[in-house]
């Protein structure tokens, strides 16, 4: 769980299905997901989530719905 006062600055991160997350900057991304090119805090990262991740749906999903 985030504490309140959490100062550590976090990186967006994207998977190969479009679905978005934010890591620790500093640290390895886990396999399978690359960087957003957008960090900041905890708050301003989910933000900028809410702002670019409007279709929840996987990327292989809306796919599949356009053929």
């Amino acid at each position: 769980m985030f504490e309140a006062d959490d100062t550590r600055t976090y990186a967006v991160v994207v998977n190969d299905e479009e679905q978005y997350s934010i890591w620790p900057e500093g640290r390895d991304v886990p396999l399978g997901w690359r960087t957003a090119e957008f960090s900041g805090s905890r708050d301003e990262c989910l933000a900028h989530i809410a702002s670019v991740w409007t279709d929840m749906r996987p990327a292989s999903l809306r796919r599949a719905m356009a053929d």
